[in-house]
């Protein structure tokens, strides 16, 4: 399996993390596990039929598919004629290129997109597609501001340890309302995003520091209370025990 990411124009990073592209070999007959990062994007076949969602979907070639921001892990099948192209967008930056239903309504699922807003597969095969998508979305670009913006931040910036209490009187905007913002931009309730956030957190000094620092203490620093909080997280998440990983 070959996979690649690249950056989007600069007038798209404070809205897109990022491009990638992912082929299969003669080599790849597999489930390919993902975490969640707690951001919805587009994901366009241009390779065979691709199970994905633990065989719940089947993405079709040339078909543009929307990726809800997940609280849980999804796998999808790579062959050797697997070829998929997605684009990774942050948080609550899906409003400003799509008006579209709640994104909670996708939560951890994968959906067939609009076909009227969907990437066109023949521009990936005429020409350099990373200017294609760079055109795409600045064409799409709205004024619309990214209202939770500030919000993620803080959140990230506190690796989503952050109380939704604080969130909510930082910010001047009552838990309700942070909620129903939440949903609609991003998918995820305030609580599940910052778990998101957390878990990354763990995952990223699991595999750094793993040599060098106990389990318990990497889930003390993260914030999970202790051993089996610490557990039940990680399992949920990523459908493996921390030892696993």
């Amino acid at each position: 399996m070959n996979y690649k990411e690249i950056n989007p124009s600069h007038l798209l990073q404070n809205r897109i993390h990022s491009y990638w592209e992912l082929k299969g070999n003669p080599s790849s007959n597999h489930w390919e596990r993902i975490f969640p990062d707690g951001c919805p994007g587009l994901v366009i076949n241009l390779g065979d039929e691709c199970i994905t969602d633990q065989g719940a979907v089947i993405m079709e070639h040339g078909k543009t598919y929307v990726v809800g921001a997940m609280t849980t892990f999804k796998e999808s099948y790579i062959n050797e004629n697997t070829h998929l192209v997605g684009i990774c967008l942050k948080p609550a930056a899906f409003v400003s290129f799509f008006s579209y239903a709640s994104l909670s309504e996708i939560k951890n699922n994968t959906i067939l997109f609009d076909k009227k807003l969907s990437l066109d597969k023949d521009r990936f095969l005429k020409s350099n597609y990373i200017d294609y998508l760079n055109q795409f979305f600045i064409d799409r670009k709205s004024d619309k501001t990214m209202r939770l913006s500030r919000i993620v931040d803080a959140i990230q910036a506190s690796k989503g340890l952050l109380t939704i209490d604080k969130l909510s009187s930082q910010n001047g905007i009552s838990i309700r309302q942070l909620e129903r913002l939440f949903k609609d931009s991003i998918g995820l309730t305030p609580k599940e995003y910052s778990n998101v956030i957390r878990l990354q957190n763990a995952l990223g000094l699991i595999k750094t520091q793993r040599k060098y620092k106990a389990l318990l203490d990497i889930a003390f620093d993260c914030g999970y209370y202790d051993h089996s909080h610490f557990t039940n997280a990680i399992k949920l998440h990523t459908g493996y025990l921390p030892s696993e990983l």
